[in-house]
């Protein structure tokens, strides 16, 4: 059963002039292991936490650390979920959590559908 399905997008160019403008924003948005990815990659992860807040019914009070962007050894983008996030992905019944990635022609966007 489908719980909950989220898409964004992001501009890779504005997403990148936003980290240079706020020091601090990737720390804030990123862990640590995220954080050494590139912009297009980065812009693609934060496209993905939003899609997955907005799959998860957009709640105040998740935290962008509980939701972190892994790779399976193919690639695969896959999500860790802890905390604030994990907490509420539970309340919903969310068995599974899929995520898709994609950067082209300047946008980076993320789909996710959270499965019971």
């Amino acid at each position: 059963m489908i719980v909950g399905v989220g898409i964004d997008v992001c501009d890779i160019e504005r997403f990148a002039a936003s980290l240079e403008r706020t020091p601090g924003l990737r720390e804030r948005l990123f862990t640590a292991a995220e954080a050494t990815r590139p912009t297009a990659s980065l812009a693609a992860r934060f496209a993905a936490k939003e899609a997955l807040a907005k799959a998860l019914g957009a709640p105040t009070g998740l935290a962008w650390h509980d939701a972190e962007v892994v790779s399976e050894e193919s690639g695969r983008p896959l999500f860790e979920l802890r905390g604030t996030v994990a907490a509420r992905a539970a309340d919903l019944g969310v068995a599974h959590v899929h995520v898709s990635l994609s950067h082209d022609a300047g946008i980076a966007s993320a789909m996710v559908v959270l499965e019971g």
